[in-house]
Order: structure tokens, then C-alpha cells, then sequence
């Protein structure tokens, strides 16, 4: 930090530790001048929050309740607004909101994510003006929005693009690995990625290492061999519309 004439703020400098087990405490500090900082279990980087034990719990609670928070305030003024209107202002208050930074939760289970998910579904009725028990697949299909998994897929799946198309920051290639065979087959001109080896424990399944090379393998060869960004998010939001949503 020095070397980039960057000062630290110790009234603003928080500790966070990962744990290897989370039921050991660990007793760690560290002094910056007359500031003694104690670890926190959860701490606030770029308008996301990250706890302890990489749940995320923090983060999605507090993103759910803004969000409420919000379709609250715009349902007050619905009938005074266009049915355009509405879906302009969801889109930019409270959508905008379930993206951002949605690839950290990517490898969360499904009822880590529920509170996103009844969100987007509130989203939906609110636009359409349809009551709280309405089915809601109809309305995002009429929105044409991605459910909050897919959404999250569709973001991961870019990132990936960018990393293999070298667009991507560097640091990124050391999650994933391009397959090379050891003799000449048809597989060399798919653009797959190596699925490591799982070893240990389930929750290695989840990782993001893990996890992008799977969704990135089943993608058909049209996709992984777009021409460009937007071709290649044209081509996979069709997709994963009619995987997560037409098909039902």
C-alpha cells in the first residue's frame, strides 16, 4: 500500500477470518498504530456483505429486505403509473439489485437463494398488478426474465466467456482450465474446460472452480463458440428461457 501511496483508515479497517472450523474460535488481532482490530464475523466490500463462513446469508438477507423495501414504496404509486412505467422502475430499483454481484452466490443451495427468488416473483406481480397467490411463470415469460438460478447461471456462464475469449481479468484463469486431449480428437475443437477431480469433502462440489467447467461442458458447441459477447448472452439467455421457463 505504500508503494501505492495508499493510507489505511484504522477506524474504518475491519478483520475477517475464515475458519477452517468454524466452532474453534480464533483469538487474532492485529495492531494498526494506537488501533487494536478484533476479527468481525461479517464485514461490507463494495456493497456486498461477506461473512465468516462464506454463506452469504448477510448479504441476500439485507438485499431481500431493500429490495421489500422498494416494491413497497412503488406499489404506492402504481395506479398512478403506465404498466411500462412499473417495469422500468422495477427493473432499474429492484432487479438491478438481485444482479449485482450474483456469481459470489452461484454456488449456494437452492434455499440459500429462496428469498431472491420471492423477490423476483413479487417483481413479476407487482408490474402486472396480479395478486400475491398468482403463478408466476407466465408473467416472466411475458417480462422474458430469467428466474433468479438461471439469472445467476447466465452471469457465471459470461464470466466464463470472457475468461476462455481472454477478456476476463487474468486472475481468473486459475479457476479454470482449458481441455487439451493428449492425442488428436474431435473434443479439441469443442472449447471445453477440465472438470477437476473431486476429492474430499461435498462441499468441493460447490466451489466455483468446480462448478463452472460442469456448466460450461453442457453448453451446446453454438454457444461456446460464439463470435462475440453479445452473440454468445443472445444465444444463452435463449436457452436457459426455454430450459427454465418454457419448458414448464
Amino acid at each position: 500500500m505504500k508503494k501505492q501511496h495508499l493510507q489505511l483508515n484504522p477506524a474504518k479497517t475491519e478483520l475477517l477470518v475464515f475458519p477452517a472450523n468454524p466452532d474453534v474460535e480464533h483469538n487474532i488481532t492485529t495492531q494498526l498504530g494506537a488501533t487494536t482490530v478484533t476479527p468481525s464475523k461479517s464485514v461490507r466490500n463494495l456493497g456486498v456483505t461477506i461473512d465468516n463462513r462464506l454463506n452469504f446469508t448477510d448479504h441476500i438477507s439485507k438485499t431481500s429486505r431493500s429490495c421489500r423495501f422498494t416494491l413497497y414504496n412503488i406499489r404506492k404509486i402504481r395506479p398512478f403509473l403506465s404498466e411500462h412505467a412499473i417495469q422500468l422502475l422495477v427493473q432499474s430499483l429492484v432487479i438491478t439489485r438481485l444482479d449485482y454481484c450474483n456469481v459470489l452466490i452461484a454456488v449456494l443451495p437452492a434455499c440459500a437463494t429462496r428469498p431472491l427468488k420471492m423477490i423476483r416473483n413479487a417483481a413479476a406481480r407487482l408490474v402486472f398488478n396480479e395478486p400475491k397467490r398468482a403463478h408466476v411463470t407466465p408473467l416472466l415469460v411475458s417480462l422474458h426474465w430469467l428466474p433468479v438460478d438461471a439469472r445467476i447461471k447466465f452471469k457465471t456462464l459470461m464470466l466464463a466467456y470472457r475468461t476462455v475469449t481472454g477478456s476476463a481479468p487474468a486472475y481468473l484463469k486459475s479457476f479454470m482450465q482449458s481441455y487439451v486431449p493428449t492425442r488428436s480428437l474431435w473434443s479439441a475443437k469443442e472449447c471445453r474446460l477440465v472438470v477437476p477431480t473431486q476429492r474430499g469433502t461435498k462441499t468441493l462440489s460447490r466451489t466455483f472452480s468446480f462448478i463452472i467447467p460442469h456448466w460450461w461442458n453442457d453448453l451446446p458447441n453454438s454457444i461456446r463458440e460464439a463470435d462475440s459477447l453479445s452473440v454468445f448472452k443472445k444465444r444463452l439467455k435463449t436457452r436457459l428461457f426455454h430450459e427454465d421457463l418454457t419448458s414448464h
